[in-house]
């Protein structure tokens, strides 16, 4: 089942599973079995190293089992709680190692986001948006990886960021404005 597209009925079995783990956390094992690949995914996409990706899973999964009780819906599945854990564990291992932070491109999303800048896909253009995304800062980054190379709602994005669904769409549409112009500017300098 697609992650993004839960009916009501997927969200509230959901909700009545984050309850009885809140309740009972041995009953967490549903969610972490439900969730332990997304989210392990999630981190290997940013880090690029298979044990280094499962130490951060499971220090995300052991930090989520102790929020639980502060856990309230916010019309969103549950996995944006956990995404949110493990931005956040990722972060902080890539401010404390000092290494650079990995980010795994496919060609169909980055084709996609060209096309949101009003520009043509072309060959050309993908290299250019590639290069621009290099100079991004970690945050910008962030938002453009959820986007656009993991399909998320805006919804879902402002709650694993902590902002609203409107600020996510915003930054978005400015981050797309900003490639744009410096597309169109490395054009003109041609």
């Amino acid at each position: 089942m697609n992650e993004h597209h839960k009916t009501d009925n997927d969200l509230a079995l959901e909700l009545q599973q984050v309850e009885a783990a809140k309740s009972d956390p041995a009953r967490f094992s549903v969610l972490y079995e439900k969730y332990y690949k997304v989210i392990f995914i999630f981190i290997f996409r940013r880090t690029g190293e298979e044990e280094l990706a499962a130490d951060i899973t499971s220090n995300t999964f052991l930090k989520a089992m102790l929020a639980l009780p502060k856990y309230e819906y916010k019309g969103v599945p549950f996995s944006a709680f956990l995404f949110r854990i493990a931005l956040n564990e990722i972060n902080m291992y890539f401010r404390k190692s000092k290494k650079e932070r990995v980010v795994s491109l496919e060609q169909v999303s980055l084709g996609a986001m060209v096309d949101e800048t009003g520009q043509n896909d072309s060959e050309e253009n993908r290299k250019l948006v590639m290069a621009l995304l290099s100079h991004l800062d970690a945050g910008s980054m962030q938002m453009i990886e959820m986007r656009f190379f993991e399909k998320r709602p805006f919804a879902e994005i402002g709650q694993i960021l902590g902002i609203t669904e409107n600020h996510a769409k915003v930054k978005t549409y400015r981050l797309l404005d900003k490639l744009k112009a410096l597309i169109l500017k490395r054009r003109a300098g041609k």
